[in-house]
């Protein structure tokens, strides 16, 4: 009996040992298969990804607005490289932020009034009132903000016409600090799509700049990064005479031969997928404007991911096609810079598109 009871007690003891034990090797034991699949679904691996935005204006052999087209239609090459397009949309009538630049140097005097009555002309054609903003700069030696952004057209127009010419030209100085400071992050509008907003640059200038810090490639590359498109307006009338100026203003075509400072301000039009004008009198852009303001509500945004990206700060260029239709004609930006810090805002898979500077993002295809 003795025996018996010794054998029970260290039998029980065992049982309060071993329980422990067999709970703890329960706790090691790999979870089921299903459970590992979900704890490694759980976990992100941030991967950059690089897009380049381009905003699109289709034009047919008789320069009208194409506004209809469907992403199949397009064609996009990176250093002549087809790309995938992974984003596209179709946008009309965005909120317009608006950034005018008057050159108010020595070289342009004469032609100040004109300058006046141009930007205050384009502010009462294309500024519609509670949706659109602009800011007015002038620029000779340096940049100098005379009003901030606004929607009031009249208070604008106070503040150009107050403008006088003297000293030297900083163009793209003018240009880069635009962007940098004013246009990379204007007021933005209220509502579901906070961000939707177009940025535009207005330049009026001769074009001749002798005072910049800033190289014409630094201003072209931060009107790129921030999505700004810049349309320029020359002062320029050297090859104006009297025949000539009678027979431009019947054809109603008035340039038919560019200065040094014309090339320039095509060239920084051209590159960023602006417009550039050559007028004589303010009335002769009074279509123009008219123009302006309908391909900036009529665009295509195109989205892609370079295939051949290095981030080598080397310059790429962009060409968008519409293999379709025979005499179509898209207009964009020329290209972008594939600097290590990358082409716009970094992406994680299988969100909502990045925000890429100046441009709306579009929804994602199914």
């Amino acid at each position: 009996m003795p025996m018996r009871r010794t054998l029970t007690g260290l039998f029980a003891a065992f049982l309060i040992l071993a329980l422990p034990v067999t709970e703890s090797a329960q706790q090691q034991q790999p979870p089921p298969p299903n459970q590992q699949d979900t704890q490694r679904s759980q976990v992100t691996i941030p991967v950059k990804v690089y897009l380049v935005n381009v905003l699109a204006t289709v034009l047919n052999r008789r320069n009208k607005l194409v506004s209809d087209l469907n992403e199949e239609d397009f064609k996009i090459l990176d250093d002549n490289v087809p790309q995938s397009i992974r984003y596209f949309s179709r946008q009309s009538d965005i909120p317009l932020r608006i950034g005018l630049l008057l050159d108010t140097s020595n070289s342009i005097r004469d032609r100040i009034k004109f300058e006046q009555d141009a930007a205050v002309n384009f502010l009462y054609t294309v500024l519609r009132r509670g949706k659109d903003q602009a800011f007015a700069m002038t620029f000779d030696d340096e940049p100098q903000m005379i009003q901030t952004f606004t929607g009031d057209t009249g208070m604008l127009r106070d503040h150009i016409l107050k403008t006088r010419a003297g000293g030297g030209t900083a163009v793209y100085d003018a240009i880069y600090d635009a962007c940098a400071k004013q246009l990379s992050n204007p007021p933005l509008p209220p509502g579901d799509q906070p961000d939707t907003v177009r940025r535009v640059m207005i330049l009026i200038s001769d074009g001749e700049d002798n005072l910049s810090d800033h190289t014409r490639a630094e201003a072209i590359e931060m009107a790129q990064r921030t999505g700004v498109v810049i349309y320029t307006i020359s002062t320029s009338i050297q090859w104006v005479t009297t025949t000539a100026e009678k027979d431009c203003r019947a054809t109603g075509t008035c340039k038919y031969h560019l200065t040094d400072g014309d090339k320039v301000l095509q060239g920084l039009a051209e590159e960023t997928g602006g417009r550039s004008f050559y007028p004589y009198h303010v009335d002769d852009l009074d279509q123009s404007f008219q123009d302006i303001g309908d391909e900036l509500r009529n665009q295509y945004q195109i989205t892609y991911s370079p295939s051949n990206f290095v981030p080598n700060g080397k310059y790429h260029r962009i060409k968008i096609e519409t293999p379709k239709f025979n005499g179509y004609q898209a207009r964009a930006r020329r290209g972008y810079y594939a600097r290590p810090e990358g082409i716009g805002p970094v992406a994680q898979p299988n969100t909502t598109p990045p925000k890429p500077a100046g441009e709306t993002p579009p929804k994602p295809k199914p």
